[in-house]
């Protein structure tokens, strides 16, 4: 990948001060106005993020392509198109790009859909030899496979990922056109030491690998991991994702077979925020039917990480709602529901290890009578929590004092920083289940 500059544009400041007026949308919090030329209407392609609106409005702000001009405004509708699309012209230039419909990641450059078989064409791969050979009776549990079958595996899943695998420049608005269901199902995008990027009202379905390795170190019986998520951070600054919608529908885990006694896993993350990562807000996205969600900090060495999450929904969801390291994280405004979905089983919503300071402020979780409020946090001793306001079934309620009277490793209440970018933060959490019902994820956009 080319090498990405944080360079500021010029014009893209200045119609981003012509277009700071503020209005409230009803249920949405506060949106920019930006007018096209064309059209006398609010587009939403052209909108940057709102003053104060968490972690990625701090500095210059997050505006995207909104400097964009008629030859980087584009509408796609294939995932070849979008491809050159983010492509086209300078690597840093301002561009928008509309997302018209659903995009299949897995097709070849004419359209033409590709399969695990297709993939795995000419590599010497089978799954069936890849069982046999790395049988844990066979191969041993204290080593990573290696050799023929493993390469093979590799090759196979190099394959994939030049087809699923969509790397996002810096000064890039993606976004849904409305009314149009857009998104995209088995993509990853990868958003890579760029800075300055939008993603907004599309939906990410079934992000699947097809070759997910096995490590027999992995945990006390081993593990299968994958390798895509939907949407990737590493490295990334100013990004604001929001309204979207993640699922791996129509392919969820609990068809997954088991192999070695594990799960054969082919989903990783839906939306991970890593390798020094920072200045990230999200906002207003559903997160549905998945296991391991969201990372904060691909390491406990990892550093920055100053993200807030906000009117976000998360149901069906395993784990990692998110699993935070290292940063400075704002929770608010969020609703839980640990209810089992489509075979999706609650174990933790939050895990605050690694030093990280979470503040959470007036979420809402609706907890179902499988679990208990102890069990809503995790952590490996050193993470904080401050809470204030959060609710549990409509009361107000100490998350951290439930966690630490049931488990030995502590959370911290405290932390040493106080969030000041917290724009639209709603007093009660009372009423979230109901309202973020219908103003959160893809499609509410218009």
């Amino acid at each position: 990948m080319r090498p990405s500059s944080h360079r500021r544009f010029p014009a893209r400041r200045r119609l981003a001060l012509v277009t700071t007026g503020l209005v409230t949308a009803a249920g949405l919090g506060f949106l920019p106005l930006a007018t096209r030329a064309d059209a006398g209407a609010v587009d939403l392609a052209h909108a940057a993020l709102a003053a104060k609106d968490g972690w990625a409005s701090s500095g210059s702000g997050t505006t995207g392509g909104q400097a964009a001009d008629a030859k980087h405004d584009t509408t796609v509708t294939t995932r070849a198109a979008l491809v050159k699309a983010l492509r086209a012209g300078p690597a840093d230039v301002p561009r928008i790009i509309r997302v018209k419909g659903r995009i299949d990641a897995n097709t070849d450059d004419q359209g033409r859909p590709l399969t695990c078989t297709d993939y795995a064409k000419g590599t010497g791969y089978t799954l069936a030899a890849y069982l046999k050979a790395y049988d844990p009776a066979v191969w041993g549990r204290s080593k990573l496979p290696s050799g023929a079958q493993e390469s093979a595996r590799a090759a196979a899943q190099a394959k994939q990922a030049e087809r699923v695998g969509i790397t996002v420049p810096s000064n890039t608005t993606i976004i849904g056109v409305p009314g149009t269901d857009a998104g995209i199902n088995g993509g990853s995008l990868l958003v890579q030491k760029a800075d300055d990027v939008i993603i907004r009202n599309l939906t990410f379905a079934d992000t699947r690998d097809c070759f997910p390795q096995w490590d027999p170190t992995d945990g006390s019986e081993g593990n299968w991991n994958s390798a895509y998520d939907a949407v990737t951070l590493r490295g990334a600054t100013h990004v604001w994702a929001d309204h979207n919608s993640f699922t791996d529908s129509p392919h969820f885990d609990a068809s997954n077979p088991r192999h070695f006694g594990r799960e054969y896993q082919v989903h990783d993350g839906a939306l991970d925020i890593t390798n020094a990562s920072d200045l990230v807000t999200v906002s207003f996205n559903r997160f549905a039917d998945h296991d391991k969600t969201m990372l904060i900090g691909s390491s406990d060495k990892d550093s920055k990480l100053r993200v807030t999450l906000h009117h976000n929904v998360f149901q069906g969801i395993v784990q990692r709602a998110p699993l935070a390291r290292v940063g400075q994280v704002h929770l608010y405004n969020n609703h839980f529901d640990t209810t089992p979905r489509d075979g999706y089983i609650h174990s933790y919503s939050v895990n605050a290890r690694a030093g990280v300071q979470i503040v959470a402020q007036n979420n809402h979780w609706t907890l179902s009578s499988d679990r208990k409020t102890s069990q809503l946090l995790s952590g490996d001793g050193t993470g904080a929590f401050a809470g204030s306001g959060n609710m549990v079934n409509g009361t107000v309620t100490d998350l951290v004092a439930a966690h630490n009277a049931a488990n030995k490793k502590k959370i911290k209440p405290e932390v040493a920083w106080k969030p000041a970018l917290a724009s639209g933060l709603e007093a009660s959490a009372a009423s979230l289940p109901t309202s973020l019902a219908r103003r959160a994820g893809a499609g509410v956009l218009k």
